[in-house]
Order: structure tokens, then sequence, then C-alpha cells
């Protein structure tokens, strides 16, 4: 009964222009800065490593340590790039409020490199959603929170307050 009111008020309300509110869309953040800088200064390290090994004096080569030698140096050399790459900016994932459809999506760059919808959630089936100066907090009816997104300017924050206000409970 409540779905088919939701529907009855959802025809009855005007689909806003193009011109009025502009779609958006933020990537995500890292939840742990710390733990990037640790990765890219630990990934650094390796991939000099690799390359350091090479150089460094009074090491006899003959075949079988040049062989360990250069197994060591492939390892290190992939475990540093694995380690500069995790938290690497194209990884992380976008979040798209779209207005017209009034809908929130999450988009996520598949192998190809070509954006893929992962999440799909209408303004209807959000609980809440939470301001703060550099973030924005979207939450699920229960109140647990599903994603954290980062603001970076105060336009911005203002167009997805105005996009979502009357359709989600914003909370201060």
């Amino acid at each position: 009964m409540q779905v088919a009111q939701q529907q009855a008020l959802r025809n009855r309300m005007p689909l806003p222009s193009f011109e009025e509110s502009v779609p958006l869309m933020i990537s995500f953040a890292p939840n742990w800065p710390l733990r990037t800088v640790i990765f890219r200064v630990l990934g650094t390290a390796l991939v000099i490593g690799a390359a350091a090994m090479w150089f460094m004096p009074g090491s006899n080569l003959s075949a079988e340590t040049a062989l360990m030698k250069l197994g060591v140096s492939l390892f290190f050399f992939f475990s540093g790039l694995a380690l500069l790459m995790i938290h690497h900016q194209d990884n992380q994932p976008d979040a798209y409020f779209d207005p017209i459809r009034r809908e929130l999506r999450v988009l996520q760059k598949n192998n190809r490199g070509r954006p893929q919808t992962v999440l799909r959630r209408s303004y209807d089936s959000l609980g809440s959603a939470r301001f703060n100066e550099h973030y924005l907090e979207i939450c699920d009816v229960d109140g647990t929170i599903l994603m954290r997104l980062p603001i970076e300017s105060a336009e911005i924050r203002h167009a997805l307050r105005m996009q979502l206000s009357g359709l989600v409970n914003i909370s201060v």
C-alpha cells in the first residue's frame, strides 16, 4: 500500500528540468589517508630497492646468485608497484546523483576502463543525508551509513542540498 502511495506521489510531482538541476558526480576517497601514505612510501622504497639491488658493491655475480637476485628484484618491483596502485584515484568508484531519474548510482570502472553501475538507489529508498563541512554522509532507512563522500566546494554542497531537498530527509 505504501509503495502505491509513493508511486502516486512521484507521478504527481513534476520532473525537474535539466536546466534547473544538473547531475553531480563525486569520487569516493580512501577511508584511511594515513594508510595510503604508508603504502606509497613502502611501494616507492620497494621499487627503488629493486633497482638499487643491482648497484650494491661487493656481490659476486655467479650464475646462481644472479638468478636469485633477479627473482628478488622482480618480486620487490612488482610488490612495490602493487602498493603504489592500491589506492590510485582511477580505482575509486564515483557517486552519480541524477536529478531526472531521482536516483543515486555508484559507478565503478570495469576491466576496459568503462564505468559500470554497481549500485542504484532511488532517492525515496534513502534514509537521510547529513552534510558536513567536508563530507556528505548518505544513511539508510535504519540509520546506518551507506557512504561518506568528500565535498570539495561550497557550490557542490549547495547543489546537492538543493537536489536532495524535499526527496531525502536532510539532517544537519
